[in-house]
């Protein structure tokens, strides 16, 4: 196992990190596994589809994805929000460690203006491969299942290779 520069000095992905990233979650569909802790220190585990999408706030790179409301995810991400998201394909895989923001109609984010939260979920389904043929479908579904963005910061990549 190797880890990258981005563990040593957070904030300061290579491009080579960001790529490797970028190219696991596309050559997978996106899935992805993603790690939150239990108030016990346990930890949840549950995949996703995510990909690599630019911070709406701040710019900086980040994973997200889509999570439905009342989720444990969810839950332990507001009390903790920290999460580890692992990429694979065939044998290769990378993991991403960081701080999570939550966007949703139950999490409000500084600087986000909370209209422009249907434009987001859009996005960041097609950052993570997703199509759709009927969007007003897709908004009216993500607003009844309360759907949240989340997105973790790149501040550790490691990976086996």
């Amino acid at each position: 196992m190797t880890e990258s520069s981005a563990s040593r000095s957070p904030g300061h992905l290579s491009p080579r990190d960001l790529e490797l990233v970028r190219g696991l979650a596309a050559a997978d569909k996106g899935l992805a596994v993603v790690a939150t802790a239990r108030p016990d220190g346990s930890i949840q585990a549950s995949v996703v589809n995510a990909g690599v999408f630019d911070h709406p706030v701040n710019g900086q790179p980040v994973v997200a994805f889509v999570a439905r409301g009342g989720t444990l995810k969810l839950r332990n991400l507001r009390r903790s929000p920290r999460a580890t998201v692992v990429f694979r394909a065939g044998w290769q895989w990378a993991a991403v460690e960081g701080q999570a923001d939550l966007i949703g109609p139950d999490d409000r984010l500084d600087g986000f203006e909370p209209s422009a939260l249907p434009q987001l979920l859009r996005d960041i389904f097609t950052a993570a491969g997703g199509t759709h043929d009927d969007w007003p479908t897709y908004d009216r579904v993500m607003a009844e299942e309360r759907r949240t963005a989340v997105l973790v910061a790149l501040e550790r990549v490691y990976t086996n290779t």
